[in-house]
């Protein structure tokens, strides 16, 4: 039978693990979508996704923040991070499900817990941005209760066709 566990990252070991499914994430992403950003501000530019992945615990530090990772039979397969977007409002990013942990309700499962931890931690509100080019997961946050939101003031122009942004209350 399969063992799954869905819990906060708190220590080093988890935060590594966090890390190299970041990583892991990167090479996907780049393998699969190597021509959908533009160039510009690319925020999936390894250097800056390098210095992100070093700050992460301060990023999303408790207990304004949180990482949550998802393991199979105890091993890492899946991640996602949230912190505070302002007051009573979370925003969550970095979601992803390895490859050898996909096909057991992982995203779910993270989201679920996630919301869980925000609520505990006072929020009221949680939204996300994601590239739209991302369509497989679109269908799970839709189910999840998620609906479209504005882009936020100041936002690129460039960037438009590129990324939506959700909301959803907790």
């Amino acid at each position: 039978m399969t063992e799954i566990a869905v819990r906060l990252a708190l220590d080093d070991s988890e935060i590594e693990d966090v890390r190299a499914l970041c990583e892991e994430w990167l090479d996907w992403h780049w393998k699969a979508y190597p021509n959908d950003w533009p160039t510009e501000g690319n925020p999936m530019d390894p250097q800056k996704f390098q210095m992100i992945l070093k700050d992460l615990p301060e990023l999303h530090a408790r207990p304004r923040g949180g990482i949550i990772i998802a393991s199979v039979d105890g091993k890492p397969a899946g991640c996602v991070m949230y912190n505070e977007a302002e007051a009573g409002t979370a925003e969550f990013n970095r979601m992803f499900v390895s490859e050898g942990g996909r096909g057991h309700g992982l995203g779910r499962l993270m989201l679920e817990r996630m919301f869980e931890q925000m609520i505990s931690d006072g929020y009221k509100k949680v939204v996300f941005s994601s590239a739209k080019f991302l369509t497989h997961a679109r269908a799970m946050y839709d189910s999840a209760g998620f609906v479209d939101m504005p882009h936020p003031q100041g936002f690129p122009d460039a960037w438009r066709n590129y990324v939506y942004f959700m909301e959803r209350a907790l």
